[in-house]
């Protein structure tokens, strides 16, 4: 298994885009090259409520705490999540311990999305990343954690089971050789395409297509052959 030291390590956030388009990931962590559409803004917006790390609530028997820092050296990712609860344990075995609260108390990760549930497994490699590095960091294993959909207000539990995880490796390591490459992968059209805020700067043909002036040109082009 690799292992990462400090100065190699990429933004944990970064391993959902690259998954999703390893050109776009390329543009945002090697080119430094962002740009916002609505989708994004809204994205923003709903973290901006959600990590707050001065907050801790205690709900009942268990404990809600946001923007916690966390890193993995085997991934060699680090990131801030967006919740973690801490559920009350009889044992040690797989719990931590917490300043403020006695007791034995398991991790449980919950990360937020503003959509909804996606087909490919974009969000639950992100939060198979939060997970390993919980686990690295406190020397406990957890089998799931759970995503929220803000569009459909309804919670995913995932298990975080060797497939998911044997996926956030593969793509860690190919991050970290992307990066290390410099080089920005090729552009290839695919579904998704055209919501991506960074198709303009990406593939500006495409948006081409789809506007009026490019239509009506070739509409001209036509009548006049």
């Amino acid at each position: 298994m690799a292992y990462y030291d400090d100065d190699q390590m990429l933004m944990l956030s970064g391993i959902q885009h690259y998954m999703f388009c390893p050109r776009q990931w390329a543009l945002i962590h090697i080119e430094q090259q962002w740009d916002e559409n609505r989708l994004t803004a809204e994205g923003q917006l709903l973290h901006q409520n959600v990590d707050n790390p001065a907050y801790r609530q205690k709900n009942g028997d268990f404990i809600t705490l946001r923007a916690v820092h966390i890193a993995s050296h085997t991934l060699g990712l680090y990131g801030v999540t967006d919740a973690v609860e801490l559920l009350p344990s009889d044992s040690p075995t797989n719990a931590i311990t917490h300043p403020r609260y006695p007791g034995f108390w398991k991790p449980y990760p919950v990360e937020y999305k503003r959509g909804h549930r996606k087909p490919d497994e974009c969000d639950e490699v992100q939060l198979a990343a939060q997970v390993i590095c919980l686990e690295e960091m406190y020397g406990i294993h957890i089998p799931e954690a759970a995503l929220f959909y803000h569009e459909t207000r309804h919670r995913e539990v995932v298990t975080i089971d060797e497939p998911l995880r044997n996926l956030t490796y593969e793509l860690s390591e190919a991050m970290h050789k992307t990066f290390e490459s410099g080089f920005t992968p090729r552009a290839k059209e695919k579904r998704g395409c055209r919501s991506c805020s960074l198709i303009d700067i990406c593939a500006p043909e495409l948006t081409k297509k789809t506007s009026v002036a490019y239509y009506l040109k070739n509409i001209l082009d036509e009548e006049t052959a």
